[in-house]
């Protein structure tokens, strides 16, 4: 039945994206941002009740949107997660357009996640118009700078998700199959900062405390608080300082990225960042950061709602996984929250952030009749 009407729909699927994909919407660029959330309100209009949360000056406006479904009584809400914005600048669709060609859809965002967003879409078209009763409110959350943190969304995010039983996240699946997401590494970062003196390299070395020397012996440290067994890993990823060989450096400093993968791992490694002194006691150190996004675990609820998508991909003829990543979503800060949340249920194909983004067109039909299915299923 769904399938049925996502496989007669499918070009009208396809046009919904090119449309998305030709509205850049890059993260910085909250006008741009803008334009493509007031097409998604224009587009929802007749169906959906909508809520634009403006943001500040510095993101993109963030949707609600309540669908118009059938069925009298509603008994609780289930929430889909979107975000609108992606990591490509403006003007890529020059170098980069959007395309159909060997059996995929290229462009900018068509993967991570405009495709997502307009299976959804789809997928709510299909339950009206098949008159599928809904047992339950269903909201699409749009947020407008998930690729840059979600600073500005997150509080909303999580009051979305503690008024639902459910929270379906629209982010592309894992591989050319498509695995479901069932757990995300938490993502954070610190920076460590060092604070010498400055001197002459040549006429007055022993004045001087180099803090770049300072900041090596800590980046060695630091790179040690690496725990592969424990699914945690710490990356000095970016480091400066200095501002000429023939001075001693009074200034440096490093940028580490942190992934753990339980929540419980948090505290002891920011008690490592913490407790980190000088081992030239000249040097001063400055250490600021922590956790950005919560650990989506693996929960029971988890691992239901992951049971039922399988229960209904097996109607549709498709064998699905699941897939832990290092990588994080706003699934991460509702799944922290309890909530029984499903990531990676978008689109199948490859190269988000990458020049070869794209998507497999005959994954386009399940993947919208899933979600129509499991909106439905959902208790």
């Amino acid at each position: 039945m769904y399938l049925t009407w996502a496989e007669k729909n499918e070009r009208r699927i396809i046009a919904m994206i090119k449309e998305m994909v030709e509205i850049e919407s890059p993260s910085d660029d909250p006008g741009a941002v803008n334009q493509f959330v007031d097409w998604i309100a224009t587009r929802l209009a007749p169906i959906a009740k909508i809520r634009i949360i403006k943001a500040g000056p510095h993101y993109g406006n963030h949707l609600l949107a309540e669908f118009h479904l059938p069925g009298k009584k509603k008994t609780g809400q289930v929430t889909a997660l979107g975000h609108s914005d992606t990591v490509w600048p403006m003007g890529t669709l020059k170098t980069m357009p959007f395309r159909e060609a060997d059996g995929r859809l290229w462009g900018p965002g068509v993967l991570d996640m405009k495709a997502g967003v307009a299976f959804f879409i789809a997928a709510m078209e299909c339950l009206r118009e098949l008159d599928i009763s809904v047992p339950h409110k269903v909201v699409l959350q749009i947020n407008s700078e998930e690729e840059i943190g979600s600073h500005s969304s997150r509080l909303i995010t999580e009051q979305s998700a503690k008024a639902s039983k459910a929270v379906l996240v629209l982010e592309p699946g894992t591989g050319l199959t498509g695995k479901l997401k069932t757990a995300r590494k938490g993502v954070g970062g610190y920076i460590v900062k060092v604070t010498g003196k400055a001197s002459h390299a040549g006429v007055d070395f022993e004045a001087g405390a180099n803090a770049i020397v300072e900041l090596s012996r800590q980046i060695e440290k630091i790179a040690g608080f690496t725990d592969l067994s424990r699914g945690l890993t710490v990356n000095p990823g970016v480091i400066s300082g200095g501002t000429r060989s023939n001075v001693v450096p009074a200034e440096a400093m490093v940028e580490v990225d942190i992934r753990i993968a339980r929540l419980r791992d948090e505290m002891s490694l920011a008690k490592k960042f913490q407790s980190l002194k000088p081992f030239d006691r000249r040097c001063r150190l400055e250490i600021t950061g922590g956790l950005n996004r919560p650990p989506m675990e693996r929960s029971k609820g988890i691992v239901a709602l992951y049971r039922l998508a399988q229960a209904e991909a097996k109607k549709l003829g498709i064998t699905l996984e699941e897939s832990m990543t290092g990588g994080g979503s706003d699934g991460n800060f509702t799944a922290a929250l309890g909530i029984p949340t499903l990531d990676g249920l978008g689109a199948v194909g490859e190269g988000a952030h990458a020049m070869n983004e794209s998507l497999l067109t005959n994954r386009i039909a399940d993947r919208t009749a899933l979600m129509a299915a499991l909106v439905v299923g959902i208790q």
